[in-house]
């Protein structure tokens, strides 16, 4: 069965960007001169999702509106004959289906994901987390459904990071297949370093099977009280076989500050219109600093 539908968590309140997120959506964060999560919407399109479930929460309408079609501003610009920026602005509203949920309470990813049963029904489905923006020739979650096709089994997005950072990421301890894909034989979530089965981190991408679903309803909250996914892939592997995949790409945390000033720096370096400009300014503010 081919993936057709993807699932995005984003009911989260970004204390990590407050005060910027304190009224708006951490995901509506621009990169350069698009929201986080359209990013992540359109590599899921490329992918060849259908179909896109919102969980979402209080405080979440903008993301709602930004995927919606503005009539005032549609007209505005095509009565400025803006018809470039009026062309990409409805690409927007028509890139993909787009339905919504609300997770009532924060309790966690693996909770969110359950909010989308009723979405998925008995179909094997991607999730897409928004704070990472991963910059790839080919879609991340494209190289994990390569991987889902050829072994038809839940697939994780894994990349190493340094084992000082470990503690912040889901883990995993795997078997190779080949260089870039592996089954999983245990998870762990957020382990001390010393604790750590491998320098594997499991990055926002999946590819799942709803057989996690009754796992998720049973599953009791873990690390921060909340319903880890984590612990529910670790207990679905005891029946079948989960496969990670290292994928080829650079990954851009934007959850983090300097995650995300680091992938404003690298998109605007990409950008055709500025970027000579740019980097010159850049180099400028470096030899100002040293001097």
């Amino acid at each position: 069965m081919q993936v057709k539908k993807a699932v995005f968590p984003v009911a989260g309140l970004g204390t990590r960007f407050l005060p910027a997120t304190k009224a708006s959506p951490k995901e509506m964060l621009p990169l350069i001169d698009k929201p986080l999560v359209q990013y992540v919407v359109e590599e899921a399109v490329a992918a060849g999702i259908e179909q896109i479930l919102f969980v979402t929460g209080r405080g979440k309408r903008a993301i709602e509106d930004h995927f919606d079609i503005s009539f005032e501003l549609e007209a505005l610009l095509q009565e400025k004959g803006k018809n470039d920026t009026l062309r990409e602005v409805r690409d927007i509203a028509e890139m993909v289906n787009i339905f919504y949920v609300r997770q009532k309470q924060a309790m966690g990813l693996g909770h969110a994901i359950l909010c989308a049963r009723e979405f998925v029904g008995n179909e094997p489905f991607a999730v897409l987390l928004g704070d990472d923006i991963i910059d790839a020739e080919k879609p991340c979650l494209g190289q994990l459904l390569d991987v889902y096709r050829k072994y038809r089994g839940p697939v994780l997005a894994l990349e190493k990071v340094p084992m000082e950072n470990i503690s912040s990421y889901g883990c995993v301890r795997a078997n190779g297949i080949t260089d870039r894909i592996f089954e999983v034989t245990d998870l762990v979530e957020k382990p001390k370093r010393e604790e750590a089965p491998s320098d594997m981190a499991i990055i926002g991408r999946y590819v799942l099977t709803p057989e996690i679903f009754p796992i998720l309803e049973r599953q009791e909250p873990g690390k921060g009280g909340e319903i880890q996914l984590t612990d529910a892939l670790l207990k679905l592997s005891k029946d079948e076989a989960i496969y990670g995949c290292l994928f080829e790409g650079i990954r851009h945390d934007c959850g983090d500050k300097l995650g995300f000033l680091k992938a404003t720096v690298d998109m605007a370096l990409k950008r055709e219109e500025f970027n000579t400009e740019f980097e010159e300014y850049l180099r400028e503010r470096l030899c100002r600093r040293q001097d």
